[in-house]
């Protein structure tokens, strides 16, 4: 009888450490533009990815409440990052609420409540981004996550950009 692999949780003390971030962003797009790039599935597909040498899974989203999202990516060799939302409140062109949950490999590290709120400045759009977080078992941290939080916001306006010309 062969042992089973423990799991990497399995190898972890257990834990929970708490965190919340905030981040504003102006962008040169109107609010109904912005919003449409986090509701539209081609959209949000094009710039809610990983580093570009990453491989990525299907991007899947029903955007709606209660509806689901979900992605997936790895750096070359692994271990996977998968995403898996659902959408608590919607506001078109307003705000977003969605709670998520991270996994590496099949190791829960992280559950997620996000707040995406847009509002009109000037000719464009302030967009606040609010997360809060439980990391589970010293496997991620808030650092890493609102890191990775602003290269996708980066990623955003990188397709505003893109789509305007």
């Amino acid at each position: 009888m062969s042992a089973k692999k423990p799991s990497l949780s399995a190898m972890r003390e257990r834990s929970t450490h708490h965190a919340t971030f905030v981040i504003e962003r102006n962008y040169d797009a109107s609010p109904a533009r912005v919003f449409a790039a986090w509701a539209e599935p081609t959209a949000k597909a094009r710039w809610f990815v990983g580093p570009a040498e990453w491989e990525a899974s299907d991007h899947e989203l029903d955007f709606r409440v209660g509806g689901r999202e979900s992605v997936s990516g790895c750096p070359p060799g692994g271990p996977v990052h998968e995403y898996n939302a659902c959408y608590q409140d919607i506001v078109p062109d307003q705000r977003i609420v969605y709670s998520y949950d991270m996994h590496l490999n099949e190791t829960r590290t992280s559950v997620s409540l996000a707040t995406v709120e847009f509002t009109p400045e000037g000719s464009g759009t302030r967009l606040i981004y609010t997360e809060q977080d439980v990391f589970l078992d010293g496997i991620d941290n808030a650092a890493a996550r609102e890191r990775g939080t602003r290269d996708l916001l980066d990623n955003l306006e990188a397709e505003l950009k893109r789509t305007s010309a």
